[in-house]
């Protein structure tokens, strides 16, 4: 075998390994500095009672989840006013089935307390 058979894995290689050693430098330039986070009045001056980056309550994800079914409700129902008068009678059976089915859902999420917030 040749030096010149090995030219071009030897500049392969001296790229990579520069290219790497250059991002390496580039990102400890760049890195963010990490500083624990101060929170300020807000809202008309009041100091706040809670962590702008707390969680949320446990309780509001089943009111979301309501929520998204509703929402749901008006995606299917936006096309259905148009077509309902070409097809008639089916597809408002099809819609009181459909609201049905949410509405069971919901009575189903009552039962359940999910609007209960004590």
């Amino acid at each position: 075998m040749q030096t010149s058979d090995w030219q071009p894995v030897l500049i392969l290689l001296v790229l990579v390994v520069a290219a790497v050693v250059l991002l390496h430098a580039l990102s400890i330039t760049l890195r963010a500095v990490r500083e624990p986070l101060h929170t300020g009045p807000f809202s008309g001056g009041l100091e706040p009672r809670e962590h702008p980056l707390s969680r949320f309550h446990v309780r509001w994800y089943p009111v979301t989840m309501v929520f998204l079914a509703f929402d749901m409700e008006m995606l299917f129902m936006y096309p259905w006013t148009k077509v309902v008068s070409a097809v008639g009678t089916t597809a408002v059976v099809e819609m009181f089935l459909f609201l049905g089915v949410l509405l069971a859902g919901v009575g189903y999420a009552w039962r359940e307390g999910a609007f209960r917030w004590s």
